[in-house]
């Protein structure tokens, strides 16, 4: 859900142009029925490739939609999904005026992980350098760690702790965890897929196969060292959703897990896994974006829904 305020204006009024459009508007209802990307919305809509590419922008900038760029037979295409089921608009300025919909948001740099297991090719890196050597798994132990905003492994695992602080006796109504991410090819590869697998308190939530590696650009946010690099450069952006029914990835089903599974209120943490499994059929790695490198401006975000 996307919670708006009359305390932000700025993003009200965002959201509100935004929705001002039946072109905008059918765009957001095509997306309802699964990703599409802008030459096959123009081509329904029956209308220009660059109207509908500008509108897709009012969408992305509203943050009512978020698109990615995924190889194609030539060049790249950019694929659109749209962001939120329900919106809710918040006009009196009272804290507690809707206590049924409230939320707990944090988000953990990705060099923050409790656990960890690597294997070449694998290594860390911020917008300054190379955190550690490249292919020496004992040295992600190392508290460079800490800044990492790209960290990358061929096969493995990487674990975090983040506290859950909401109140006594409140009622978990979805969990939602996104971030920036694909697979680990040597330099990049855009055809080499990875099963990376997501663990909610040891609990397998599903698996999604990652399609490949990018690197046919630099990514929006990479310094100016990387992006003359040959390495990898971008990921997707994925949502995970777990709810009392079952469990999505960009708002499609991922999975028959539930909350009740998670058991979320029994420690006041919750862990998170993302990794490879040892049997997965696409052993294909992973790298993980933080702030500042690829394309989404983000580390590991993690949002609880609460009444």
């Amino acid at each position: 859900m996307l919670e708006l305020s009359i305390k932000d204006t700025d993003n009200l009024k965002k959201v509100a142009h935004a929705l001002a459009s039946d072109v905008r508007l059918q765009i957001i209802n095509l997306l309802n029925e699964g990703n599409m990307n802008i030459h096959q919305m123009a081509e329904t809509l029956g209308i220009p490739v660059s109207t509908t590419a500008s509108h897709v922008k009012v969408l992305e900038q509203a943050a009512l939609i978020h698109t990615e760029l995924r190889p194609a037979s030539r060049g790249a295409m950019k694929v659109c999904t749209r962001n939120f089921d329900d919106i809710h608009i918040q006009l009196n300025k009272k804290d507690n005026f809707y206590m049924e919909n409230q939320s707990y948001r944090l988000e953990m740099p990705i060099g923050q992980y409790t656990d960890f297991q690597v294997a070449p090719t694998c290594g860390m890196v911020n917008q300054e350098q190379f955190l550690i050597p490249e292919d020496e798994p004992v040295h992600f132990y190392s508290p460079e760690r800490s800044k990492a905003q790209l960290i990358w492994t061929r096969k493995g695992y990487f674990e975090y702790k983040f506290p859950i602080v909401i109140p006594s006796g409140a009622t978990i109504s979805s969990l939602q965890l996104s971030m920036e991410i694909c697979s680990e090819a040597p330099n990049h590869d855009p055809n080499w897929p990875s099963d990376i697998t997501l663990w909610i308190n040891s609990v397998d939530i599903g698996t999604w196969t990652s399609p490949g590696d990018y690197g046919d650009r630099p990514g929006k946010l990479n310094p100016s060292y990387w992006a003359d690099t040959t390495s990898t450069q971008y990921g997707s952006l994925k949502t995970w959703k777990v709810t009392k029914h079952e469990t999505f990835i960009d708002d499609f089903q991922l999975s028959a897990c539930t909350l009740d599974e998670l058991n979320l209120l029994e420690k006041n943490f919750v862990s998170i896994k993302v990794g490879i499994k040892e049997d997965a059929i696409h052993k294909g790695g992973i790298n993980l974006f933080g702030k500042g490198f690829g394309d989404y401006d983000q580390d590991i975000v993690l949002t609880i829904h609460y009444s």
